[in-house]
């Protein structure tokens, strides 16, 4: 099967097939995918489900036993090779990563599609340098070491903010370590991950090694995280969804890696630097249209620097260009679908509600959103900063996922460690301070899984990801993701 080239997608509906033993396979019943940015029905996602996923655990299956035996050097060369044509048709996976999901075509370039290269090359070279571990006991006379064994069949779900990143970032250690998967991306931005299957069978790697079934997540998602044959799930999405997975997984114990959301907050103290912070800040809540599990959704200010940095925010937000992906000026795009935009927008009804005061953007006083005929009915809404919110507030409380942040003041160090740890999510935050000492106990007592400082959206894959109590179980990085994808043995020889 050869992928349509994107020109010549715009007059008929992409249909994408599911990719199970190295063969596409035409799906009986479709879903209708729609383009964001116009709101068209633009592709045609299988409506997969248990039949669908019983055939893709039976071919991976039967592809671990050779595949699980071949050395860390010949699978990495795999992902070298996937890697190498993904990235030499990166523009083209870029326009359609920003089709699909309604992010501009300039993040998807900068962003999107380089991450997903760096992500195999990654797990292919680090593979070849985990160690394990041994002891002597002289006592006993014996010797003691390890061995990391991959699982054997995982299920592999990734979500419709960050399509080809973050599947890639589930594939790479998963297959690298000689496991094989099943991959379920998101019924709402399949194609790129459909787009990969060919990259992966003209890189030769062998049929079953990584299966792709698409389709809803309450069919194909659940019929995955039930099936007995599957012992290993990798989530990336909401909380509520996680734990559904924890309680649907339970009878047959299976390991689970679960990134979920988040509510995070920046912590900007009066000895900012604002040259540095506003840019920052203005990213960090925008970028993506907000639809980012990192993204800042609450902002607390101290008291002596709020009305200066308020000003110069809204200021730098309003300067943001809301327009259609394609065009290289838009930094925001459309938001993902009809129904999140009506949520999104919803949060900022209940803000008012509330009490907020909503200084740009959805509500606000500033001109309407300006599009071309073309684009009229697609989900775009402008960057939205709020005030005057209690912290008990719904949304100071709850993951929007889009572009609004809550700008709030605060007065002493110990009074906004309380409030920025106060809602149930744990993912990351940020803390803006020119005082390392500051920097220093203000991160140690935050409670997520990571801190920036003076900086932000940062990611290095050799340092653990992942969040606490409701954003996630477990953690992302080169030595944590190969541990989940392994069980260590120990085996004791008797030296005498």
């Amino acid at each position: 099967m050869e992928v349509v080239a994107a020109k010549k997608m715009k007059t008929m509906a992409l249909e994408v097939q599911n990719f199970i033993g190295g063969e596409f396979i035409p799906a009986k019943t479709h879903l209708d995918s729609f383009n964001p940015a116009t709101g068209e029905v633009w592709a045609k996602i299988p409506d997969s489900g248990k039949e669908e996923i019983d055939l893709a655990v039976k071919s991976a299956k039967q592809a671990f036993p050779s595949w699980s035996s071949l050395s860390p050097e010949v699978r990495g060369q795999h992902l070298h090779k996937i890697a190498d044509i993904l990235e030499s048709r990166l523009d083209e996976f870029a326009e359609i990563e920003s089709r699909d999901q309604g992010k501009p075509v300039g993040l998807a370039k900068k962003v999107d599609i380089p991450r997903a290269v760096q992500n195999l090359r990654f797990f292919a070279t680090a593979i070849q340098h985990t160690l394990n571990d041994s002891t002597v006991q002289s006592k006993f006379g014996v010797f003691n070491y390890t061995t990391k064994n991959p699982i054997g069949v995982a299920g592999l779900i990734s979500p419709w903010n960050l399509p080809l990143y973050l599947l890639t970032l589930k594939i790479g250690p998963c297959i690298a370590v000689g496991n094989t998967c099943i991959c379920k991306p998101s019924e709402m931005t399949s194609v790129s991950a459909w787009m990969l299957c060919e990259v992966m069978k003209q890189a030769g790697l062998p049929p079953g090694v990584v299966n792709m079934v698409f389709g809803y997540g309450h069919k194909v998602g659940q019929s995955m995280v039930e099936h007995p044959e599957i012992p290993v799930i990798s989530f990336t999405g909401g909380t509520a969804t996680g734990k559904k997975i924890i309680s649907s997984s339970a009878a047959n114990f299976k390991k689970l890696s679960l990134e979920l959301g988040g509510k995070n907050a920046a912590i900007i103290f009066d000895d900012a630097d604002l040259e540095q912070c506003i840019p920052m800040a203005v990213r960090s809540s925008f970028t993506n249209q907000g639809e980012v599990c990192i993204a800042t959704s609450r902002i607390f200010v101290q008291e002596k620097l709020y009305p200066r940095f308020l000003e110069l925010f809204i200021e730098a937000t309003r300067k943001l260009k809301v327009g259609p992906p394609t065009e290289s000026t838009t930094d925001v795009g459309a938001l993902i679908s009809k129904e999140h935009l009506a949520k999104v927008k919803g949060y900022v009804d209940i803000a008012i509600e509330e009490g907020g005061r909503i200084e740009c953007g959805e509500r606000s006083q500033d001109e309407e959103l300006s599009l071309p005929e073309s684009h009229r009915n697609g989900y775009f809404m402008r960057p939205t900063v709020i005030t005057n919110l209690k912290d008990t507030s719904r949304c100071m409380q709850e993951e929007i996922f889009g572009p609004v942040t809550c700008v709030v003041p605060f007065q002493t160090e110990e009074e906004v460690i309380e409030r920025a740890n106060g809602v149930q999510f744990g993912l990351c935050a940020s803390v803006w301070t020119t005082d390392l000492g500051t920097a220093h106990r203000v991160a140690h007592k935050l409670e997520v899984g990571a801190v920036w400082t003076n900086c932000g959206l940062i990611r290095d894959l050799n340092m653990p990801f992942g969040g606490i109590k409701a954003s996630g179980i477990g953690r992302e990085s080169a030595k944590e993701s190969l541990n989940f994808y392994t069980e260590d043995k120990t085996i004791c020889i008797k030296m005498t």
